[in-house]
């Protein structure tokens, strides 16, 4: 299908099925399991993206077992063996040790042979489907692609963030501290969520990741930022439920902040 507008999408934390490599995470009760998922950001998303024919790439793994948002080459001696980095370095890396609450995942650390399995079955699949995209956009003659990276975010900053304690806006937007679009680009997407009834900040307490790193390079004319939800818009954090009318509301408001950024987009090619 041919694209009308340079733009994709990405979601690579919402998915909730662990792989058959990683069996400690399946004894976990659910309000830990899902602790750091962007549960639901798929289902709030892909209305607007369908009717807005905007292409996506999202995954059905657990972000517990690879996470998308980094690079296989974050990890430590705690969950690789052997591996040079210092245990602690990246315990919220590639496999993560710990969540964001200080629950323990990982018991000890797995072996190179599985981490390259979850490599090749997470990691790989998911960013050669991006890279398909962005080359299917410069195939139909699009010079500058600009791409979105779906996220959602605690209300409430813990002790493992930057903002312990703090209560969170809206809507989070990064751009790997100015490195990662074209600032017009950042300045729409604000535009584009606030006019949707969102309350917006600008890189705090996310930066951006590996995602907005990799794809993000505006001197190759590729525009990324990261986007960041208040999980409390549409959820019980607690529970990790789904609270319907709320999710129902920001499905609306997404649709209303993509359609602004489509309908404005082509200003900046």
């Amino acid at each position: 299908m041919k694209n009308e507008f340079p733009l994709l999408v990405t979601i690579p934390h919402s998915g909730e099925k662990v792989p058959p490599q990683t069996p400690w995470l399946n004894s976990l009760p659910e309000e830990v399991l899902m602790c750091d998922v962007d549960r639901y950001v798929d289902f709030l998303y892909q209305p607007a993206l369908g009717k807005l024919s905007i292409p996506f790439v999202k995954t059905e793994w657990h972000r517990y077992a690879a996470d998308l948002n980094r690079v296989p080459d974050d990890v430590d001696a705690s969950s690789v063996e052997g591996h040079a980095n210092a245990p602690g370095s990246f315990s919220r890396g590639f496999h993560w040790v710990i969540t964001t609450y200080k629950h323990p995942l990982m018991t000890q650390p797995m072996t190179p042979r599985l981490h390259q399995e979850l490599v090749d079955l997470v990691y790989e699949p998911f960013h050669r489907e991006v890279r398909k995209l962005y080359t299917q956009l410069h195939e139909q003659g699009f010079k500058r692609t600009f791409h979105i990276d779906a996220h959602s975010m605690p209300s409430v900053g813990t002790s493992e963030h930057r903002d312990p304690g703090e209560l969170r806006a809206d809507i989070v937007v990064s751009d790997s501290k100015g490195k990662s679009c074209d600032p017009r680009f950042k300045d729409l997407v604000i535009a584009a969520y606030a006019t949707a009834g969102f309350k917006v900040a600008y890189n705090w307490p996310y930066f951006g990741g590996r995602v907005t790193e990799q794809y993000g390079v505006p001197g190759r004319d590729q525009h990324t930022l990261q986007v960041e939800m208040n999980r409390s818009l549409y959820m019980d954090e607690k529970t990790k439920k789904l609270k319907p009318e709320e999710a129902q509301r920001a499905q609306e408001k997404i649709l209303v902040a993509l359609t602004y950024i489509r309908n404005n987009l082509l200003h900046l090619t």
